[in-house]
């Protein structure tokens, strides 16, 4: 996806973002739903993407469509994506995808720690996603009962159930939703999708702090204090020790980069480290 879809995808995404703390695997799976409609009408992605309609008219159409059978959050998100621009009929619905996918990882996300081991909610999911396709990859008996046209949507999610019973309930919204829906694509491709979605929004939360020496414990406390501050939640800081670095400190969480000779946000937390 590039260009103009992509931005709308982004535009999406951002808007979202709202929604995530409170967000439930509910309304996942009436994305979901919203998507199986949309693939099964040639017609109506057509309507959505047609340049010649107005934003407000195309999002008109599908809150008329899902009004009454969905959430208010649902039809307002799917109503914001048919407003948007996108450069072909295929680029809605993998940005439908993409969002109903993002809410059922921000529901592992919001989870605290499940195990005695402590792995977040976040690590289980992408743990399960892997088992699920090593499952798959170990049987080719599997595989083509997976890959089988006649086979039932049903019968598959049933099958995928039973290679990974003990998985988190988000990874199974996931699971079944690649075995059942996979969109032209091998259930196990688009099952990697969502685990790379997955690690990506992992990595937001990983701040990778470049510095030219090593940290004092004190100093350590410090930053991680200031990073959270300055995102609002608790960071996992990774230490780079750079001798060659130039401006002291340099932060990187998820694609923002931070640098002290060009950004003053950084500004206090060099006087802590300093302090």
């Amino acid at each position: 996806m590039a260009g103009v879809s992509s931005e709308s995808l982004a535009t999406a995404l951002a808007a979202l973002e709202a929604k995530l703390p409170t967000a439930s695997l509910q309304l996942a799976k009436e994305l979901f739903g919203i998507l199986g409609m949309l693939d099964s009408s040639a017609g109506l992605r057509r309507a959505l993407t047609d340049p010649s309609r107005s934003g407000d008219e195309k999002s008109a159409l599908v809150r008329q469509l899902v009004g009454g059978k969905v959430s208010a959050d649902a039809a307002e998100i799917a109503g914001g994506l048919a407003s948007s621009r996108w450069a072909s009929a295929r680029d809605i619905g993998d940005a439908l995808e993409t969002l109903a996918a993002t809410v059922v990882i921000s529901v592992a996300e919001n989870k605290s720690a499940v195990s005695a081991s402590g792995i977040t909610g976040l690590e289980e999911l992408e743990n399960d996603l892997f088992s699920f396709n090593q499952a798959v990859a170990s049987s080719h008996e599997v595989q083509r009962a997976l890959s089988e046209p006649q086979a039932s949507a049903a019968a598959k999610a049933v099958l995928a159930g039973k290679l990974v019973p003990g998985v988190s309930e988000e990874a199974k919204v996931l699971i079944t939703q690649a075995v059942t829906q996979p969109r032209g694509i091998k259930p196990t491709r688009l099952v990697e999708r969502f685990a790379e979605l997955a690690a990506k929004r992992q990595q937001r939360w990983i701040a990778t702090v470049s510095v030219t020496r090593p940290l004092s414990q004190t100093q350590l406390a410090r930053l991680k204090a200031g990073l959270n501050a300055l995102y609002g939640r608790d960071l996992k800081v990774n230490i780079n020790v750079d001798p060659s670095l130039i401006g002291g400190i340099r932060v990187q969480v998820g694609d923002e980069v931070l640098d002290a000779s060009v950004i003053t946000r950084l500004g206090e937390l060099q006087r802590q480290l300093a302090g």
